[in-house]
């Protein structure tokens, strides 16, 4: 490590935050992973980098031995996106935001908008388990006139939400579709499962003209992401299949990798 080296804190450290560490190590990324931030006191945790401080409020970004984070990633679950990003976006710091259901309800977003405009941060939006996203970004330029997501997961996948409600998850001989509506209404009824639909509804159409159907599916072998645009600058069909975590099936691999590469991107010189 230099002393160039992007510095870097994590809040969280569960599956998709250890992942990011492990690959951020294994692919000698010129960043430098200075703190971790958890609830669980520091002797409960293992496999933090050397040289890694633990924090456990967001006051301990700024004060403390070790140096001040460049960038601070959210990891932990949306309760904790709006302590922890007022907090660094108060401090001059970018914030990337991986729990985007945060933004589903209340004026968040806007709040964290105004601190950045205010001290001279960034707000980042990594695309989680999705692909395209660059696309239908770049497509809402023009004017989009509908955006469907489609999310479909093995019924396993969506156990322990609303969805056992709607449908016998263990039943299921065939794709049902126990959820249709915007992407609003998706990621406050799914938080950990609907979190990407905030992410291709700020892309494109905004939280309440994007639809959003929730599937399960017995025959998926993964979780899947289905994007139709229609706009004036054509139409687009986006599909990846993701591989489950294997710490978290609710998540996908997908999403470790692309906080990867926002990392990655913030600290190199080529961007892609």
């Amino acid at each position: 490590m230099s002393g160039s080296d992007l510095t870097v804190a994590l809040v969280g450290w569960g599956a998709i935050a250890r992942r990011v560490g492990a690959l951020l190590a294994a692919r000698r990324a010129p960043v430098r992973l200075v703190a971790v931030a958890t609830r669980e006191a520091a002797a409960e945790l293992d496999g933090l980098p050397e040289g890694c401080r633990h924090i456990s409020t967001p006051d301990d970004l700024t004060r403390g031995a070790g140096l001040l984070p460049r960038l601070v990633v959210e990891a932990a679950g949306r309760e904790s996106v709006a302590p922890w990003g007022e907090a660094a976006l108060r401090a001059g710091m970018d914030f990337a935001v991986s729990s985007t259901s945060a933004f589903a309800s209340g004026p968040l977003l806007d709040a964290f908008l105004d601190l950045a405009r205010q001290h001279g941060g960034q707000i980042l939006i990594p695309p989680g388990a999705l692909g395209g996203i660059d696309a239908l970004s770049a497509a809402s330029r023009l004017g989009l006139a509908r955006v469907r997501h489609e999310i479909i997961k093995p019924p396993a996948a969506w156990r322990g939400t609303p969805a056992e409600t709607a449908c016998d998850l263990d039943a299921l001989a065939s794709a049902f579709v126990f959820f249709a509506g915007t992407a609003r209404q998706a990621a406050a009824a799914y938080p950990q499962n609907a979190n990407v639909a905030v992410i291709s509804a700020l892309a494109g159409l905004g939280l309440d003209r994007t639809e959003v159907a929730l599937v399960a599916d017995p025959a998926a072998t993964g979780n899947s992401h289905r994007i139709l645009a229609e706009g004036d600058f054509g139409e687009m069909e986006l599909k990846l299949t993701n591989r489950p975590l294997a710490t978290n099936p609710k998540s996908s691999e997908m999403t470790a990798l692309s906080l990867v590469r926002l990392i990655e991107n913030r600290a190199g010189h080529l961007v892609l």
